[in-house]
Order: structure tokens, then sequence, then C-alpha cells
């Protein structure tokens, strides 16, 4: 079931294939999986990063851009379930902080409202000052978290649904 174990058995499956038609399938289905390995990889050299705080940068910075920036890193994704992403028009919201951090914040909250919004879904993204610095909003329309699982959603590798796992990947 996972990344690395299908690999395998898809390379065992094709190794002897005549069949040309199935080989280029089970190539597909390989290049899928790897991507997937490559995903999870990148996923905990990130959380390393941030929980061994190296190499952060603390910059000015503009939240505007930053969240225009992770929507359109997740716009292919989007594109592909018919999820649209509706970014507010705002003047540029000052903040200080890691870029690649927050960007990768602001990523998984897309990525996860990707992932489950219905197809042909839509995603809203809020923002605005607070007191103490600004506030972000992904609201989707999504099967929403169960209360009772909402304590546990900041811990490491936590999935509301364990089956879902293959399908909507990432780490957790």
């Amino acid at each position: 079931r996972t990344p690395v174990g299908a690999l395998g058995l898809l390379a065992e499956t094709i190794q002897d294939e005549p069949d040309h038609d199935t080989v280029r399938r089970l190539a597909g289905r390989m290049v899928a999986e790897a991507d997937r390995v490559a995903d999870t990889i990148d996923d905990l050299l990130e959380l390393s990063r941030i929980e061994f705080g190296d190499e952060t940068h603390i910059d000015d910075l503009d939240l505007c851009g930053l969240v225009a920036e992770a929507a359109s890193r997740i716009a292919a994704a989007a594109e592909i379930r018919k999820v649209s992403i509706h970014l507010p028009s705002t003047p540029p919201m000052p903040l200080r902080g890691d870029r690649r951090q927050i960007v990768s914040a602001l990523y998984n909250l897309l990525d996860n409202a990707v992932k489950f919004s219905p197809v042909g879904g839509s995603i809203e993204v809020d923002m605005g000052p607070v007191p103490d610095g600004v506030r972000v909003a992904v609201t989707d329309h999504g099967p929403g978290i169960p209360a009772r699982d909402l304590d546990r959603i900041f811990e490491r590798f936590y999935r509301v649904d364990r089956a879902r796992s293959r399908e909507t990947g990432g780490t957790g």
C-alpha cells in the first residue's frame, strides 16, 4: 500500500510483460507512485526543517502575495478536480516571517481544501488584520473534520480518515 511497495510490485509485473499497452499503463502508474514517494519525502524534509529551525529567514513579507503564490502552486491540482479558488482582492498586508514556511503552510491548507472538496466545488480564502498579526481562513465545502478529531489535527502524521490516505496522498 505504500508508494515504495507499489513501485516494487509494478516493476515486478512489467519485468516479463509482453503486451506493450499493459507495460505503458503500468509505467504510468509507476510514475504516479514515484511522484507520491517524492511528495512524501518533500513533506518529511520540510517538517524536519521546521522542527529543527534550519534555514529560517525572517523577512518583511506581504500576506496577499504569499497567498497568491500558494494558490498558484496548487492551481493545476485544483483544475484537475475542477475546483475553483477565490482569493480576496485586498491591499497589501505586511507581516514578518519565513517565506518558505508560510507559503508551505498556506499551500498545505489549500491542498487539503482541494483534495477534500467535491469535484466542481469552490474554495474561498479570506484574510485580514487582527490585533496581534494577520488571519487567514480557507473555507471549502468538503466533508469537514468531525468534532472528535479537532483536538488532534495538529499532531504529526494524524489523519482523520486513514482509509483515504492512498486516494488523497500526503503525510497527514
